[in-house]
């Protein structure tokens, strides 16, 4: 179920579709974005003229290339990698590489859009921008992934630097990942250009607050929805899904602003945990021993593990949807509304789909879009990026002071944008405005170029 856009942005719609066939998710990204631009249009007639929307919707660079590598029993494997270089109008490319077997260019091309996005919101001087692969780290030795990212970086490497395009993580890539891709880098560059590349070790230029940036951020932003309607955080039951590095840090925060979390999942199912999941197990078994969230019940038999459950089905006050695109759909959003939701907010990339947007917003729920609430994890990137120029090192608490500076003032400026805009308490339409806005006033500025 879609909206009907704008008279003015239908055609512009349907050009996506026929140059960009097949891409699913990119082409509901796009629709998504353009729901919100028809009040812009008839306030700036100027970026109609300059066709700023379509330029935005076609991105500037798009790589696609063969990884070919070796695994342990010396047979050669053969993967399929992406970079797109989607829009540079603020600064050079920002964004993630993820490594899943479901990794195409229509996935890149959705991620990368909201990036150019969520970017903007931060503001900070970054492009969007984002890549992966359909290599899958599960089950694979540390030597065979090293020699993948090996065999990535040796083609990658061309297109990447400080001032041109710096990738990150995603899913399936964190600092192991990143460690054996700028090793890569730097072996063939014969340069140390560690702004090139963020989610480093601590040791060589990473960023103290990294790894909790995107789970923290999106909490923080939960946090600004709800004072805005007079409440918090403290005392709420919280849902989380997923239980990697995004999932795990909300979690954390959700605690710190004294939530109570009772489910996190994984791509096998769910764990429920009534007196509250203990955040130290799920540590351990995800990130010391890359174990399923199954064996939590191991050391909390009180517990109940469901094989391949829904985590919206689990009763909540607070959701957040942190594992990966389209897991609420609309069946959920009408139960977690039923059983007493008030606040929903995406640390993933686009996981509610169309119709759970829908069904959220018309029973007024705080709904905090991906490319505001998981602004968070970009913002350190880029502070991280920052770091590295300025050849500093900053504690843990001086970067998450501004990280929570920014996702207030993202807060703020999505707020606002919606008022001025007709729409109040619509996050959507505030997100995409704003960051549009950032974006196309950058693009007319410099001309067609």
């Amino acid at each position: 179920m879609t909206t009907q856009l704008d008279e003015k942005l239908q055609p512009i719609y349907q050009d996506v579709l026929n140059r960009n066939p097949g891409e699913a998710e990119f082409h509901q990204a796009v629709h998504e974005v353009l729901e919100s631009l028809g009040p812009v249009l008839s306030k700036h007639p100027e970026f109609a003229d300059r066709k700023i929307i379509q330029r935005l919707c076609e991105p500037e660079r798009q790589i696609i290339f063969c990884v070919p590598w070796q695994d342990d029993n010396g047979e050669y494997q053969i993967n399929r990698a992406f970079r797109v270089e989607f829009n540079s109008a603020l600064g050079p490319y920002k964004g993630g590489l993820r490594f899943h077997p479901s990794v195409y260019l229509g996935i890149v091309k959705f991620l990368g859009f909201e990036q150019v996005l969520k970017n903007a919101l931060t503001g900070l001087p970054i492009g969007g921008g984002k890549g992966g692969s359909d290599f899958d780290p599960k089950g694979k030795s540390d030597s065979e992934i090293m020699r993948f990212c090996q065999s990535m970086m040796t083609e990658l490497y061309r297109y990447l630097g400080e001032y041109t395009d710096v990738p990150a993580g995603d899913i399936g890539v964190g600092g192991r990942e990143i460690g054996y891709l700028f090793g890569q880098y730097k072996r063939i560059t014969n340069r140390y250009e560690s702004g090139v590349f963020t989610g480093k070790g601590l040791d060589w230029g990473g960023s103290r607050a990294r790894k909790e940036a995107t789970g923290f951020g999106t909490v923080y932003f939960v946090e600004e929805m709800l004072k805005a309607r007079s409440d918090s955080l403290d005392g709420k039951t919280c849902v989380v899904s997923g239980s990697g590095n995004v999932a795990i840090y909300a979690m954390e925060k959700a605690r710190d602003f004294g939530a109570k979390i009772v489910a996190c999942s994984d791509s096998g199912g769910i764990v429920v945990d009534e007196k509250g999941i203990d955040l130290e197990t799920v540590k351990r078994i995800k990130e010391v021993e890359r174990r399923r969230i199954q064996a939590y019940v191991e050391a909390h038999p009180h517990a109940r593990y469901v094989e391949g459950g829904n985590i919206w089905s689990v009763p909540c006050q607070v959701a957040l949807p942190c594992a990966t695109q389209n897991e609420l759909n609309g069946k959920d959003a009408a139960r977690l509304v039923e059983q007493g939701c008030i606040a929903v907010a995406e640390g993933a990339n686009m996981p509610t789909t169309t119709e759970g947007i829908r069904v959220l917003q018309d029973a007024g729920i705080a709904y905090g879009p991906g490319k505001a609430a998981n602004a968070g994890g970009v913002a350190t990137s880029a502070l991280e990026m920052q770091q590295n120029a300025s050849r500093d090192s900053w504690t843990f608490e001086y970067t998450e002071k501004r990280l929570h500076d920014i996702m207030i003032n993202i807060h703020r400026d999505c707020f606002e944008t919606a008022e001025e805009f007709g729409a109040p308490g619509n996050y959507i339409k505030g997100a995409n405005i704003h960051g549009f806005l950032k974006v196309g006033r950058a693009m007319s500025d410099m001309g067609l170029i």
